[in-house]
């Protein structure tokens, strides 16, 4: 198994129920995959680099996981049609 990490930028619009859901969601779909979550980090609230579907400011979640190579692709499927998910990126972090 690989080491991967899903950063989501989440809606600042919505309650914070909605936005827990939407963490807890993601992490579903990475056990679908096939992976097991290792940490999540919650950055909070950030302002965006530019304006996003007429936001300027989003909420930052870095998921760290571990799944098999096949998973990223599976994931990103799922990821891409969540509501309130603003960006998202799955990266491979270097080896240390």
């Amino acid at each position: 198994m690989s080491k991967y990490e899903l950063a989501l930028v989440v809606n600042a619009k919505i309650e914070d129920d909605a936005r827990a859901a939407v963490v807890e969601k993601a992490k579903d779909y990475i056990g679908r995959a096939g992976g097991t979550v290792t940490n999540v980090d919650d950055w909070g609230r950030k302002k965006l680099a530019y304006e996003i579907q007429k936001m300027d400011e989003g909420f930052y979640y870095f998921i760290q996981f571990d799944a098999e190579t096949d998973a990223p692709a599976k994931l990103e499927t799922d990821v891409r049609i969540m509501d309130n998910v603003l960006r998202f990126l799955i990266v491979k972090p270097d080896e240390e």
